[in-house]
């Protein structure tokens, strides 16, 4: 298959790894997008990831709940190690080569971020996992996704949700929401349309860097986005 990126960095919510629980990870569907992962790697496609940490906890709502927030904050970039290493392990075992590199140093666990060791292992076609969001609090994980895509002069950012882009409205709130298939990131400022955090959304915009929002939950939708089907919304401009 014909590929339109090269390089991309793929952001999944925590939330997504829920599968059909209420809590945790399911590993039917990190199986899925482990598969789907594989098939764009063995194509040539060269792949990072950011994921969050929402399905296990979230520093934010921590914070809404009297906790401090950047010790919340600190603990929600665990839960993304978390995550990291679930989708690593499940990765490994379909034999696609990964390294995990963690903001946060972790020596046991992962190679600290070093950009031009990043650049080197998706080079050599291994799948970059960015782990700990951007170690800093306050900063979310599609902040990290923005920076990371950025640092390693990816192509794209690839977001992947559980809704099929998007959209004037919220979609499952409003029948008459309309899906928009491309939309600028200057039009997405106007309408005040919820893409990214605004920090992330600013960093993609300044660095002209495009963002396709998409359902990952559908099967072989991965690999249509990065061939360059209309799938999904595609922020660009």
């Amino acid at each position: 298959m014909k590929m339109k990126y090269k390089r991309v960095l793929l952001k999944l919510s925590g939330e997504s790894l829920m599968g059909n629980k209420q809590f945790g990870i399911d590993h039917d569907r990190l199986g899925q997008y482990a598969s789907e992962i594989k098939a764009i790697v063995d194509s040539g496609v060269e792949m990072a990831i950011v994921i969050g940490g929402g399905n296990i906890f979230r520093g934010i709502q921590a914070a809404e709940g009297g906790m401090d927030r950047v010790q919340g904050d600190y603990m929600g970039m665990l839960a993304t190690m978390i995550n990291s290493m679930a989708l690593q392990s499940s990765l490994e075992n379909l034999n696609v080569k990964t390294r995990l590199m963690s903001a946060i140093k972790m020596d046991e666990i992962a190679e600290p971020f070093i950009r031009r060791r990043a650049v080197r292992h998706l080079e050599k076609g291994r799948v970059v996992i960015f782990g700990a969001g951007t170690g800093n609090p306050y900063f979310t994980t599609d902040s990290a996704a923005s920076l990371r895509a950025i640092e390693v002069e990816a192509d794209v950012i690839l977001k992947g949700t559980r809704v099929d882009g998007i959209y004037t409205a919220d979609p499952e709130k409003d029948s008459t929401a309309k899906k928009f298939d491309t939309i600028s990131f200057a039009e997405v400022f106007k309408r005040g349309l919820k893409v990214m955090d605004m920090t992330a959304f600013t960093l993609c915009n300044e660095n002209k860097l495009p963002i396709i929002v998409f359902n990952m939950d559908e099967g072989g939708n991965l690999a249509k986005v990065i061939e360059g089907e209309t799938i999904g919304t595609l922020v660009e401009g």
